[in-house]
């Protein structure tokens, strides 16, 4: 009577078979949507290999320059096994496929493990997977990381929940080196951690440049070793509201590690309401007739002392920050106060200036560009700055932000033999609906008239993020996924991305992405996620 009662696993399963075999069919074998940006080149078959947590290896190749123990990749591979298997916690599950390994070999041809991210670093890499092993290859650990995140987009998973990553070819590489993202952290402060997560949804898209517009009119919250009192008098609080030597130094490690670097402006000699409050004498004192009006304008460029403390401060900030590029600023500087000041006029009389306050903004950004280049930094500068400066031979790169006819100020920059970044279409800081991004992934960068050597000028472009209205509840969603839209363009072939259209499904499937990976990507239309946004 019992033995009437058992039942092989077999027969179990032969039932069940047909009910597998029906959503298998339905469902079938498919590819990602995609990958986002684009990778120049891309092939894809149908033909797939299951991957299992628990049988899955990073590996270095034997010809790696870079090996165990190099820190750049032994972290990527840390914080990408969650990413490609986002439902594993180290329990063992029922799979239908046995647990081959499966191997993903990294070889770089350089060991720059130890080494910050630059200007001239190579970003190329070569991704081939077949059956039960993929192979990466990269000039540099840089590469291997964009490399890494592609392969983390294209492993998917079944209605059942098993991962799979189908036969794939990459040669991929950035169109442009410079793809930037500017965080206002003085109109609002951004806590430490805010900026981190920041960082990691910038190396999602490919990002590779972190532009800290650290300080400006309303707050001062760097907190300097030589010159305590700007943050001390100058921070909206001088305790909660600084980023100290400690959080500088954690950001710039944390960027590094995803292959971002670290871009710090400090803009003068307008925005620098703040600095006034620790730093006696450093703004030009305003006058109403021949009377002083109790406020202050921009830096004062006429004394001594000025250049004195610019060339102590930008010497902590050379040894602090270690990319070779630092940001200076240069816009819209206010001339009323200047002009109201008898010593400003007399000192314009005396260099032959004469009522021309674009000659004295042009003799203090030649000075300011002279401290940095002596501490063997390259100036970057807003397009104010070229627009006002006749001896532009001591200039490098010009950042384009202005509206109207933008191209027209890149060709001009170009034409001049400088580097330009390209802002002006990427200003994500106004709200706007989140249907509205074809307008930032239809930007043309090259569409001016200009030789082949004048396009070459132009390094990329940059994201900006303005604090007026922006803080920490609100960053995240204003910012993606919209800036993946700029980082499409400034990475992969314009012709191929030429249709925000037929981007439309991966840039969803991006946005789903990073939603299940904690980022609070606000949706693009009606619909959903497999995997809904469950943070708090």
């Amino acid at each position: 009577m019992e033995a009437a009662r058992c039942v092989t696993f077999g027969q179990y399963l032969r039932p069940h078979f047909y009910l597998l075999l029906l959503i298998f069919l339905r469902n079938g074998p498919h590819t990602v949507e995609g990958v986002w940006p684009l990778p120049q080149t891309f092939t894809s078959s149908i033909e797939r290999s299951p991957l299992s947590p628990e049988a899955f290896y990073f590996e270095y190749g034997s010809q790696s320059a870079a090996q165990q123990g190099c820190s750049v990749l032994d972290a990527a591979f840390t914080r990408y096994f969650p990413l490609i298997f986002p439902d594993y916690t180290g329990n063992g599950v029922l799979r239908f496929y046995a647990d081959k390994p499966f191997r993903l070999v990294i070889t770089v041809d350089r060991d720059d493990c130890e080494s910050y991210p630059n200007e001239d670093s190579s970003e190329r890499y070569n991704l081939s997977v077949s059956a039960r092993q993929a192979s990466l290859n990269a000039e540099t650990v840089w590469g291997a990381l964009r490399g890494l995140e592609t392969f983390s987009q294209l492993v998917y998973q079944d209605d059942f929940g098993s991962y799979f990553v189908n036969k794939t070819e990459i040669v991929d590489f950035p169109r442009f080196q410079f793809r930037g993202i500017l965080l206002d952290t003085s109109r609002h402060y951004l806590p430490v951690k805010t900026i981190l997560q920041t960082l990691d949804a910038m190396a999602y898209s490919k990002f590779n440049v972190f532009h800290w517009h650290i300080v400006d009119d309303p707050s001062f919250p760097y907190q300097s070793r030589t010159y305590p009192d700007l943050s001390s008098k100058g921070a909206f609080h001088p305790m909660t509201h600084i980023y100290t030597q400690s959080d500088v130094r954690r950001v710039i490690s944390h960027a590094r590690l995803w292959g971002i670097r670290v871009l710090p402006e400090f803009d003068s000699p307008g925005h620098t309401a703040s600095w006034g409050k620790g730093q006696s004498d450093l703004l030009t004192p305003c006058y109403r007739g021949s009377s002083l009006s109790g406020t202050f304008g921009p830096v004062n460029p006429v004394l001594p002392s000025t250049y004195q403390f610019m060339a102590r401060l930008f010497k902590e900030v050379s040894s602090v920050f270690p990319d070779s590029h630092i940001h200076l600023g240069g816009d819209e500087v206010n001339f009323s106060c200047w002009s109201s000041n008898p010593d400003i006029r007399a000192f314009m009389k005396k260099m032959g200036f004469g009522v021309d306050f674009t000659k004295l903004e042009a003799f203090y950004m030649e000075n300011i560009v002279n401290i940095t280049s002596a501490l063997n930094k390259t100036a970057i500068v807003w397009q104010d700055v070229f627009d006002y400066h006749e001896l532009r031979s001591s200039l490098s790169v010009v950042e384009v932000w202005k509206g109207g006819c933008y191209l027209c100020e890149v060709r001009r920059v170009a034409k001049a033999g400088l580097r330009v970044i390209l802002a002006s279409p990427w200003y994500l800081d106004q709200p706007g609906p989140t249907h509205n991004w074809a307008r930032f992934y239809t930007v043309w960068p090259l569409a001016f008239k200009g030789t082949e050597e004048q396009k070459k000028l132009v390094i990329g472009g940059e994201v900006c993020m303005w604090g007026e209205y922006v803080d920490a509840t609100n960053l995240t969603p204003r910012l993606w996924p919209r800036a993946s839209a700029a980082a499409e363009r400034l990475w992969s072939d314009e012709k191929q991305t030429s249709s925000a259209d037929k981007a439309f499904p991966r840039f969803q499937d991006l946005r789903c992405k990073l939603v299940r990976r904690g980022i609070r990507a606000e949706p693009l239309y009606v619909g959903h996620c497999k995997h809904e946004y469950q943070g708090v």
